[in-house]
């Protein structure tokens, strides 16, 4: 723990957050605050592996998710201070070859749009979700993902974006995104130990592993390796580092008496740009979104921050810049409210308010499963069985077998049907997924990793012949299903 001053406000928060964590489930979790400049807290708590007993500390490494947004806002933005990139340039002009579905968005749409998520496109999230396509295939195959608004029409999260935003500042500089974070950040901020792969961070000697409820119980799960979708939300980081960058931040982009991104440019990434759907509430009037960043009045003070969550862990980085006030929330649990818990309370302290119940509040609300900002998102699971319930019991007209193949659609690639143990079993990305039947042609997938059950509907042709299958894939409500054609 580091103690540079006094605060009386913090005092009683150790007890707070460990009734917190045992509260929900937390395994470890490690919390950081800064106040002018100075870090007044940077603590660990529980473990980073719960079956050897490891525990948590400021330099564990965590994976923080979707605040990795925020650094390839401002990668770009230091590029405009080096007259490599206009954010207002349509991004064909670094593409010649780009092509979204809508021809509007392919000839206009610029980096501006992508880094506050106005490009009309939803999240389509499994399109790469454990995909083994490159980069570069996944732009490729954006002109066959359908967006369901009109272009710059309405704000809606979207992870794919922000990867091409990413890849064309690596492409600038001849090179990767993950170079020119590491150049133009990482390394002027002396951020050693942070990284761009969980593969990386298992090199290490201090990480934390990934847990998730298994009903009441933790249950440790693999790593999930998102390289492909890096500039998104593939940085792993400690609080030690996480410290620094968010001094940088709250220093308009000064380290050390060195200039790392310009002052306009910083003012640029933090300009509010499209109102988000955020969870509004009196504390919480409205919410916007600028360039990595949701900005918010929390109680009268302008908050600026993100979550992060992929398999197994969550994070939440905030700051005010009127207050230079700032603090870290890292956890190893899957979709934990905590951290946004933590968050408001930390700001309640050290803003002397009164302290308000977030726990009981969120967990009222019902609120407990979701996160801000999720990486990947998912449909409540009522929604499907909506869906799936609104079918009437049918005559069955085929038999399991004839559905066994392979389909394909030219965006998402192929999904595999075979039949394992007189079950349907959909193989796509890699990732197996039990396929069971409702009535006739409706079908239920399974898709456990994320505890969510979607429907699957096929069709057939004049001759009777099973075609096609379409399946709500875990998308923006009111988007169509993704259709896979038989091969």
């Amino acid at each position: 723990m580091i103690m540079t001053e006094t605060n009386q406000a913090l005092q009683g928060i150790r007890p707070f957050i460990e009734q917190q964590m045992k509260l929900w489930n937390v395994p470890g979790l490690a919390v950081a605050v800064i106040k002018n400049q100075d870090i007044i807290m940077a603590e660990g708590f529980g473990y980073r592996d719960v079956e050897a007993g490891l525990e948590v500390t400021p330099e564990t490494l965590f994976a923080i998710g979707s605040t990795t947004k925020a650094f390839t806002a401002v990668t770009a933005g230091i590029l405009v201070d080096e007259g490599k990139i206009d954010l207002d340039v349509p991004v064909k002009n670094y593409l010649p070859h780009f092509k979204m579905y809508d021809s509007l968005a392919t000839e206009r749409v610029t980096l501006r749009d992508m880094l506050c998520h106005r490009t009309g496109l939803p999240r389509h999230e499994l399109m790469h979700y454990n995909s083994s396509f490159s980069r570069e295939e996944v732009i490729e195959r954006l002109q066959y993902l359908e967006p369901n608004q009109d272009f710059r029409s309405g704000w809606q999260y979207q992870n794919i974006m922000y990867m091409v935003a990413g890849y064309i500042v690596g492409q600038r500089l001849g090179t990767r995104w993950e170079q020119v974070v590491q150049d133009k950040i990482l390394n002027p901020l002396q951020m050693n130990a942070s990284n761009f792969s969980v593969e990386d961070s298992q090199k290490q000697p201090n990480y934390a592993l990934p847990y998730i409820d298994n009903g009441d119980q933790l249950q440790r799960i693999p790593f999930r390796n998102i390289d492909l979708m890096g500039p998104a939300g593939s940085i792993n980081s400690n609080l030690m580092d996480m410290a620094k960058w968010v001094m940088l931040l709250l220093n308009k982009g000064v380290h050390q008496g060195q200039q790392i991104i310009s002052e306009s440019s910083l003012a640029e990434v933090f300009k509010p740009h499209m109102p988000t759907d955020s969870w509004i509430t009196k504390e919480t009037p409205m919410s916007c979104y600028s360039l990595g960043w949701s900005i918010e009045p929390y109680r009268g003070h302008q908050v600026l921050h993100h979550g992060g969550g992929i398999d197994g862990f969550t994070a939440e980085v905030a700051f005010s810049p009127d207050e230079n006030l700032g603090v870290i929330i890292l956890a190893n649990k899957n979709g934990s409210p905590l951290p946004l818990i933590l968050r408001h309370n930390l700001f309640d302290r050290l803003l002397g308010l009164d302290e308000i119940d977030w726990s009981g509040r969120i967990r009222g609300t019902g609120k407990e499963n979701e996160t801000e900002n999720q990486d990947e998102s998912h449909q409540p699971e009522e929604e499907a069985k909506e869906q799936i319930s609104a079918n009437e019991p049918e005559n069955l007209t085929h038999q399991l077998h004839e559905y066994i193949g392979t389909y394909e659609h030219p965006g998402y690639g192929e999904l595999v049907i075979d039949m394992i143990e007189n079950n349907l079993q959909v193989t796509f990305n890699s990732i197996q997924l039990p396929l069971n039947r409702v009535n006739n042609h409706a079908f239920e997938l399974d898709y456990k990793p994320f505890q969510y059950k979607t429907p699957a509907t096929f069709y057939t042709d004049a001759n009777d012949h099973i075609v096609r299958v379409g399946i709500k894939m875990l998308l923006e409500p009111g988007t169509k299903d993704i259709e896979f054609v038989k091969k």
